[in-house]
């Protein structure tokens, strides 16, 4: 993302937790990059104030951290560990969305754009995920609530299904503790199954171009949903409840009313 978006003329300024080759590359190229760790509320504060002094007015927040840690079952992790990752998947992004949102710009023809990304889970129960599901979920929740509380901004979770990151290290380091999803990461990892990260990225641009009414408050798959067609878009902005967390089968069966 930040190649493709320097590529295009934008300013980007972003955070690393540890140096690496890779950090000093783009940092080589025109990206402004300073530390945080979002395990530690110092630095978090701290690479925030550095932003707000680097970047006073921004058009695009993108926050994409994430661990799957601890991977077990609830009652086995040790539930700092648990908590430790709720903070790292959750928490501690949206600590950073309170603190940089006011400096959002609202110069452009489109609002600034608050884009996070999502995971599994939200069908399901991932059984040896329950942090990292619970913390995806709340986050598909809250751009939902900060779409119906922020109206000049546009807020949107991302699911990129299946992409060869490091994330997936945790599962190949839990081994059995990882459950049937330890020989499924193994086959996923090893196949051509897995999204392309350059389809991630031309969804991104897609949902950083899209309109408030089109996208905010919403989460999108980047392998199951039809973005970028008018068919999409049309639906999308027929139906106001598309695309967000709702109970499943609740209208089937009505309960008779109570007399009065």
């Amino acid at each position: 993302m930040c190649h493709r978006w320097l590529t295009k003329g934008w300013h980007i300024f972003g955070t690393y937790r540890t140096e690496s080759k890779a950090v000093e590359e783009l940092k080589s190229i025109g990206a402004n990059l300073v530390t945080c760790d979002l395990r530690n509320k110092n630095s978090l504060e701290a690479a925030c104030a550095d932003l707000r002094r680097l970047c006073p007015r921004w058009d695009a927040l993108v926050l994409c951290p994430g661990t799957q840690e601890p991977v077990d079952l609830f009652i086995e992790s040790k539930f700092d560990e648990w908590d430790n990752s709720i903070k790292i998947n959750f928490t501690n992004q949206l600590r950073i969305v309170h603190e940089l949102l006011p400096n959002r710009s609202q110069n452009n023809k489109t609002s600034p754009c608050v884009l996070l990304f999502a995971g599994g889970g939200t069908n399901n129960a991932t059984v040896n995920y329950s942090a990292y599901t619970i913390s995806k979920i709340a986050l598909i929740k809250m751009c939902e609530l900060l779409d119906a509380e922020i109206p000049d901004t546009r807020f949107v979770t991302i699911g990129p299904g299946w992409v060869k990151t490091k994330i997936h290290e945790s599962t190949l380091k839990a081994g059995s503790q990882a459950g049937a999803n330890y020989q499924r990461t193994l086959k996923k990892l090893e196949s051509n199954e897995c999204t392309p990260m350059e389809y991630v990225l031309d969804c991104c641009d897609w949902l950083i171009d899209s309109p408030r009414e089109v996208i905010s408050g919403k989460n999108f798959s980047v392998v199951f949903d039809a973005w970028n067609t008018d068919e999409l878009v049309k639906m999308l902005k027929e139906d106001k409840d598309m695309y967000k967390l709702r109970r499943y089968g609740n209208d089937f069966l009505m309960p008779n009313k109570p007399n009065k």
